[in-house]
């Protein structure tokens, strides 16, 4: 047999040898950032793109963290609890480290407290639309999910009290919260949190704040210092660590012994241990780094609003963007090096997420839209003198505004 063929045995697997129930036609979840299979179809590198689709800071990590990695040991073992860096988030958070656990990334963490805290049948409320690895998580787990939903209507504000009344319905055993909420960058008050899990004290509130810092002056829930809430937080977003993959959970201290009991060994590398310490060394640059962000956000909504389209409102440095078409439009401007993230997958298919960057890849974003207007202007003027103009604003009840038009020709190319 030749080295490139697979053998039959290695297509099958045994009867006796099946994966879990819930495993069985799961999907994974999509996600923004690059997919790197698309862009080497497409002949694309991602120097070659603008990445609107992260929501991380375009401004890129602190020169200290370049400096901590260069003098990185790689053939030397990372430490196993992240203790420097636990007492450097303690400092940080005002806490004790026994109160913090790192891990890979927000994500595992997440992945972690899902594997610890769910049994099979248990119900699980998710504020949405959010981050679907929420529900992905407790279904493998398992458990039973009920998501309540914001309404485009509501500019996808949380109704606090209905989602009070559905806790007290549903009675569930954990509850997911992104605060900052993606895609819509929504914020809802600690204190309405604190109400639902004083409410509900069987219940485990996760709070995913991962988005914190780029909300200015918002207060962390961290600080009710609840014994049913969990708080987890990304380092890879507000610190341009995206390629390291670092994040922290902080709580009671049995919560946090518990997930550590369940983490993976080693799982947090020497370079992301290192480049977390320097990040939080070097408070001015983030400060200054976001404080730029903050204001070529503003400036970009600014102009996509010139432009006749209708931005939803949202605290942080992404917001949502309604569309006809969202992967139609995705498609199209990918090709032209520009990456945004279609919505599809939070049930928004007809929204676009944009994650503010630099003013100068902004611009650059701002060029192709008007491209695409400009083309959809002389392909359909029929159809552009009806409606008036390809970027028109509509005054729906959602208050949905639309690149109206946009894939009507085969300038916009097909959808995906």
């Amino acid at each position: 047999m030749a080295q490139n063929q697979i053998s039959p045995a290695w297509r099958t697997p045994p009867p006796t040898i099946l994966p879990r129930a819930e495993i069985t036609g799961s999907k994974g979840v999509i996600h923004g950032a690059f997919d790197y299979a698309e862009l080497t179809q497409l002949g694309l590198t991602t120097h070659a793109v603008i990445d609107f689709s992260a929501n991380s800071n375009p401004y890129g990590p602190s020169p200290a963290v370049i400096a901590a990695l260069s003098v990185v040991d790689p053939a030397c073992y990372p430490d196993r609890e992240c203790l420097a860096l636990r007492c450097a988030l303690a400092d940080h958070l005002g806490a004790a480290p026994e109160h913090i656990v790192v891990g890979n990334g927000a994500a595992e963490l997440l992945w972690l407290i899902a594997f610890v805290f769910l049994r099979p049948g248990d119900r699980v409320l998710i504020v949405g639309p959010t981050f679907g690895e929420y529900a992905r998580m407790a279904q493998l787990m398992g458990a039973q999910v009920v998501q309540w939903q914001a309404s485009p209507a509501s500019q996808f504000a949380v109704d606090v009290d209905a989602v009070a009344a559905q806790i007290t319905t549903i009675a569930p055993r954990l509850v997911f919260l992104c605060n900052p909420n993606n895609p819509t960058g929504q914020v809802v008050a600690p204190e309405s949190i604190a109400a639902w899990a004083s409410a509900a004290p069987q219940a485990l509130f996760v709070i995913d704040e991962a988005y914190i810092a780029f909300v200015e002056g918002m207060r962390s829930v961290h600080a009710l210092r609840l014994p049913n809430l969990l708080v987890v937080r990304s380092m890879t977003k507000e610190y341009a660590l995206a390629g390291l993959r670092l994040g922290y959970a902080a709580g009671a201290e049995a919560l946090i012994a518990a997930l550590a009991a369940a983490r993976v060994p080693w799982s947090v590398n020497a370079c992301a241990q290192a480049a977390g310490l320097a990040a939080l060394g070097d408070a001015d640059h983030l400060r200054a780094t976001l404080a730029q962000l903050r204001l070529a956000k503003a400036e970009l909504v600014a102009a996509l609003t010139r432009l006749g389209c209708s931005p939803y409102p949202s605290a942080t440095n992404f917001f949502l963007l309604p569309v006809d078409d969202g992967a139609r439009l995705r498609s199209h401007l990918l090709r032209q090096g520009i990456l945004v993230r279609d919505c599809a997958s939070f049930g928004l298919p007809q929204c676009i997420r944009i994650a503010a960057r630099r003013p100068d890849e902004n611009a650059k974003l701002l060029q192709a839209l008007e491209g695409i207007q400009a083309d959809a202007r002389k392909t359909n003027t029929a159809r552009d003198h009806a409606v008036g103009h390809s970027f028109q604003r509509r005054e729906e009840s959602a208050g949905d505004g639309v690149l109206q038009n946009f894939g009507a020709t085969g300038s916009a190319g097909g959808a995906v």
